[in-house]
Parts: C-alpha cells; structure tokens; sequence
C-alpha cells in the first residue's frame, strides 16, 4: 500500500455520527473503534477511539473523539479539499456536504477556470470542492 495524506478529525463526542454522516455522502467502508473495546469501562465507553472511513475511488478519512481533559479545537482549523475532473462525484459531494451546513463560497465557475466552492457542513468542517475544467484565455 502507498504511503497516504489522511486528513484525522477530531470531535467532541460526535464522531460516531459526523463518521456516519460522511459514509452516507461518500460511501465506502467505515470502521469504528470505542474507547471501551479497549478496556475504558468510563463514561467514555462508547464513545469513538478511532475510525476510519475508506472509499473504492481512494478517499481515506479518519476521526476520533477527544477524551476528556484535552483540549478540543472544533473544526475550523482543519479544511478538507476534494478536487479532480468527474463533475458529477464532486457535485454530488457538495450537495450533500453542503445540506444543513454554510457556503462560504458559492460552487461556481471561477477566474482560473475551475469551479471551485466552500462549505463548513454541519459538524463545524471547512471542505473545498475544485472541478478542474479548462482555463479561459
């Protein structure tokens, strides 16, 4: 296996469903650990040690809720990009990642000839969404 960039999210107690979430939007096999498989019989029991979301087309997301007693640093200081040539996936992406969320740049034709959008969805997550295309010149 190729060495991979995997962007790692943490949560505050939500991971389980943002990880969900994003299956539901990309697809693919998701895998989950709790705190308690490996032995915290706490409150933090059932709460997500660590997941891992894998895509056919190659996409690879990873989270984790924070234990308590360390800071937690909600989502904006990570973005996410998804970027390639298939309109359709990545529309698709955004219009779901997007739903219930806040576009911060509209999903539109752009001055480098790309589209390009921004969105935070509704777990505190900044994604970029860039549809190459042909520049104008």
């Amino acid at each position: 296996m190729p060495t991979r960039l995997n962007p790692y999210i943490s949560f505050r107690d939500t991971a389980r469903d943002a990880m969900e979430f994003y299956r539901s939007v990309f697809g693919g096999e998701l895998t989950m650990n709790t705190f308690g498989q490996y032995g915290d019989q706490g409150p933090a029991a059932d709460r997500i040690m660590h997941a891992s979301l894998l895509t056919d087309s190659g996409l690879a997301l990873m989270a984790a809720d924070t234990p308590e007693g360390m800071e937690h640093r909600p989502g904006r200081n990570i973005a996410v990009s998804l970027s390639g040539d298939d309109e359709s996936e990545l529309r698709g992406y955004w219009d779901r990642l997007s739903e219930g969320g806040t576009v911060e740049v509209p999903l539109e034709k752009q001055m480098w000839g790309d589209t390009f959008g921004s969105c935070v969805d509704r777990f505190g997550i900044s994604w970029m969404v860039n549809i190459a295309g042909t520049p104008q010149g």
